[in-house]
């Protein structure tokens, strides 16, 4: 297994390659809920169950969000097949930043996820940097994931908001 990659604002802060390092798969967005709401979206197990895969494949989740602790995120790709994701926990700065490492189960590379959330006037900064990418091609299917993932956390956020 690889070791983690350090998270970096810089190009090129991600894992190298052939051709050079890999820029980190970066999504930033707004989101019109509290930064406490959103730090919960990401580290309550039943919270990302709910919005982080889709409904389709019936998310289980575990997490222990603590420097140290560990999560896993499986879901049913199919009645015979499941796909699962997981790794530890890093760096815990409630509600503004929280960092941990990405392995998919059966692969041996292993990345590093940093949230960033900050409050604004509208709600909630958003910036989520996925770190240790393989090549353009990797990066560029982290990307895509995340934003798959993060469009179904304003509904999450909405439902969230209106239960109080």
């Amino acid at each position: 297994m690889t070791q983690p990659q350090a998270a970096s604002d810089e190009p090129g802060g991600g894992a190298g390659s052939e051709a050079g390092p890999v820029p980190p798969a970066r999504i930033r967005r707004t989101v019109t809920a509290p930064t406490e709401l959103v730090w919960r979206a990401f580290t309550d197990p039943n919270a990302l169950a709910a919005w982080f895969w889709p409904r389709r494949l019936a998310p289980r989740v575990t997490a222990d969000a603590r420097k140290g602790g560990r999560y896993r995120i499986v879901g049913a790709a199919s009645r015979s097949m499941t796909t699962a994701v997981g790794g530890e926990y890093l760096r815990v700065d409630e509600p503004t930043l929280l960092e941990f490492t990405w392995c998919r189960e059966g692969a041996e590379e292993t990345a590093t996820v940093t949230v960033r959330l900050a409050t604004c006037d509208d709600g909630t900064e958003l910036d989520v940097e996925h770190a240790g990418c393989v090549d353009e091609e990797d990066r560029q299917a982290q990307e895509r994931g995340w934003r798959d993932c993060l469009e179904r956390l304003p509904e999450w956020l909405h439902v969230a908001q209106r239960a109080g």
